[in-house]
């Protein structure tokens, strides 16, 4: 088999933009950490001091924690659900042919091009008709809506891309379809299952616009956060629980950007 000798080239036009546009895109999302640590009250510069005061005072907000772990019972569930459920799809997907299957692949990504705001009214206004009372679980079943498609989109390469002589030798060796699954195909994609898992949770822990339409009276993080916007003299305290957000949401999709990478440059060997 012919061996692939080509290599990669700077190109320097293109990196001076990407690199410019990176840039414009998060220098407002820089400032958030920058003013995190201000003594001051006002985001303004020059800064009035260095302090860790806005951090410390997160951990005495009895109504912060109990935002933060709804996010997080929320974000759990949806994630586990959603990959529960997008595995078979995405395998269905990959692996079926069945009439009108572009169609229900179009319908199925459809909430990642519809705005929040339809999405939480529609939902809104379909749970209020069926007199289900606004709590903890309508704001999952917002977010499974959001996070189902995301999970497709991430396995769907990952499947494409698997060598299925594999499953077919188990298959040969007598093994049923459910256990070449569970010995085949989920521990080879394994990395993938789980990048999914930890973006779905991701994209859970930070969605707004469901928890605004869907939540009751218990309150998701992002809510108690824009309620908090109200009262000026808790801004800075806010930038800080942003930045930790933001810190704890960069982890975890970079974790999983990397375990949807794992295999490939094994794959991509086999093939030169």
């Amino acid at each position: 088999m012919a061996r692939y000798t080509g290599f990669h080239r700077t190109n320097r036009p293109l990196a001076v933009y990407a690199a410019l546009f990176a840039f414009v895109l998060y220098l407002p999302i820089l400032f958030i950490p920058i003013f995190s640590f201000n003594s001051g009250v006002y985001v303004k510069f020059p800064l009035e001091g260095f302090t860790f005061d806005w951090y410390a005072e997160l951990w005495h907000r009895e109504p912060l924690q109990r935002a933060f772990f709804n996010s997080v019972k929320v974000a759990t569930v949806v994630s586990l659900l959603s990959t529960l459920l997008a595995v078979p799809a995405a395998l269905a997907i990959v692996r079926y042919r069945m009439p009108g299957k572009a169609p229900a692949v179009g319908f199925l990504m459809l909430p990642l091009v519809l705005p929040g705001l339809i999405l939480g009214v529609a939902l809104l206004g379909l749970l209020n008709r069926l007199g289900i009372t606004l709590s903890l679980f309508t704001v999952a079943l917002g977010h499974m809506v959001i996070c189902l498609p995301y999970a497709i989109s991430v396995l769907l390469p990952r499947f494409i891309g698997f060598n299925r002589s594999l499953e077919e030798a188990s298959a040969d060796l007598g093994e049923p379809p459910w256990r070449t699954f569970w010995r085949v195909t989920f521990p080879c994609n394994f990395p993938a299952i789980l990048a999914c898992l930890l973006m779905t949770f991701t994209i859970s822990f930070d969605e707004f616009f469901m928890a605004f339409f869907l939540s009751g009276t218990e309150t998701t993080l992002p809510m108690y956060i824009w309620g908090q916007l109200r009262f000026p003299q808790d801004f800075p305290s806010l930038l800080a629980l942003s930045t930790l957000i933001l810190g704890f949401s960069f982890v975890l999709v970079f974790i999983s950007l990397r375990l949807g990478r794992v295999g490939q440059a094994a794959r991509a060997g086999e093939m030169r």
